[in-house]
């Protein structure tokens, strides 16, 4: 099981489903090159700054707090049946 990828295709596939008028932005021009949300957008709606969502979305999860977690999973709109299982945080990949 390679964890890096699978948390890599999680938040980028949650990302794809929402749009910016979902998640009660803008929408800025017409063209867009991702589907759903941009990472910036996502980033903003998290709390977090752009680097440190890019990074997590590159798949290295290593020590983020449930306070950034539960910010994610806000801006994308999860609810618990969307969220993988881990019963801890010492379950976290690293």
């Amino acid at each position: 099981m390679d964890t890096r990828n699978d948390i890599r295709e999680f938040l980028i596939s949650r990302r794809a489903k929402i749009t910016p008028e979902q998640a009660g932005l803008p929408a800025y021009g017409n063209r867009r090159r991702v589907p759903g949300l941009r990472r910036e957008e996502a980033a903003m709606l998290a709390g977090i700054s752009v680097e440190y969502y890019t990074r997590l979305e590159r798949g290295n999860a290593t020590g983020v707090s449930e306070d950034v977690l539960e910010g994610i999973a806000r801006a994308l709109q999860l609810d618990e049946a969307s969220m993988p299982t881990c019963s801890t945080s010492s379950e976290l990949p690293t």
